[in-house]
């Protein structure tokens, strides 16, 4: 049993001293907001190479450890994903200047279907709306442009991403207890938070990332083999669709046996096709097995966590917006069972 007074009763009996800490919050939160994508990313990074740094701290004293797995996560992870997202970026540029120019044939994917009893104009369709799929994929090339372009703000933020790892690998559980008991919540509560906490960010970040890095790097060897070009900008592109929910490979396998047809390759596009399923329905096997330590999420968390974060907190978003969903109903539930004494429905 905590041995804390009533939450209430202190906070109400020390407004000045409450007023104070909660300005401070604030005035944190306007510090952090700039690079609070970088900051998140730290807080991630840090949670998935905790292991690491445990594992580490047996043979090197902690401070020693955290440089050692920090420079780690430059070199294997940070560094190579810097180096592949530049190489998307090149490649889709050249999707984008072949669409433009209408190097596909499309007449090809026309005469295709017509023979399986569907009849569609694909070349006035193709050539109406030729511009508007350059213009999105442009769109899409020019955000990731914009993320990486600006490299001093980059540089900026890489160096916090980097510090924050840093500081949560070697103090981390000193940092998660000082928060515990900053908090004016009872320590069990605090606890269950925690642990609930723990399993969220499992399925969000490592369950889900997992999933999606394993499918990206499936169906990318099956488009090499096959012989597509821009297989590295179509390998992210993989990643990226498949931690969107409803999405996944369909949205790269699907488009990459149609421009197969189209260039006059139908053997090789049937078989990205039945690769590509394979690869989708895999998902029903990987995700279960990955994410299936928690029951926390549902259906509507993920939808709507992803594409608020996304919106909210940038790229990180798509991690963190699933758990702080989550976590709401975590500190809600809480509070509904300290406020009536009744467990959730």
């Amino acid at each position: 049993m905590s041995d804390r007074p009533d939450p209430k009763a202190w906070l109400v009996g020390h407004p000045g001293l409450t007023a104070l800490a909660l300005l401070s919050s604030l005035l944190v939160l306007f510090v952090l907001l700039p690079y609070l994508q970088f900051a998140l990313l730290g807080v991630v990074l840090a949670y998935v190479l905790s292991p690491v740094q445990e594992r580490a701290e047996e043979y090197l004293r902690p401070t020693f450890a955290a440089i050692a797995v920090v420079a780690a996560a430059l070199f294997f992870v940070l560094i190579p994903a810097i180096y592949l997202l530049t190489i998307a970026i090149q490649q889709s540029l050249r999707v984008v200047s072949a669409v433009r120019n209408g190097q596909i044939d499309i007449g090809s994917i026309e005469e295709l279907l017509a023979r399986t009893g569907y009849q569609f104009d694909l070349v006035v369709l193709y050539e109406a709306n030729q511009e508007r799929i350059a213009t999105g994929l442009q769109q899409v090339t020019s955000g990731a442009i914009d993320l990486v372009g600006s490299l001093p703000g980059l540089f900026i933020g890489l160096t916090i991403t980097l510090f924050v790892l840093f500081a949560l690998l070697r103090d981390g559980e000193a940092f998660v207890a000082w928060i515990q008991w900053v908090l004016p919540i009872d320590e069990a509560v605090s606890d269950e938070l925690r642990e609930g906490l723990d399993q969220l960010m499992w399925a969000s970040v490592v369950g889900n990332v997992a999933v999606a890095a394993i499918q990206a790097a499936l169906l990318g060897v099956g488009l090499a083999i096959a012989g597509l070009p821009a297989v590295v900008f179509l390998t992210v592109a993989t990643f990226v669709l498949t931690l969107l929910p409803l999405v996944g490979s369909f949205g790269v396998w699907v488009p990459a046996a149609t421009y197969l047809v189209g260039v006059g390759r139908p053997t090789a596009a049937v078989a990205i096709a039945v690769y590509g399923l394979i690869v989708t329905f895999s998902d029903t096997y990987f995700r279960p097995a990955l994410i299936g330590r928690t029951g926390a999420f549902n259906a509507t968390t993920i939808v709507i966590g992803i594409f608020g974060g996304l919106a909210v907190f940038g790229a990180v978003g798509l991690f963190i917006g699933p758990v702080v969903l989550g976590g709401a109903k975590l500190v809600l539930d809480a509070f509904a069972r300290g406020h009536t004494g009744q467990q959730s429905a």
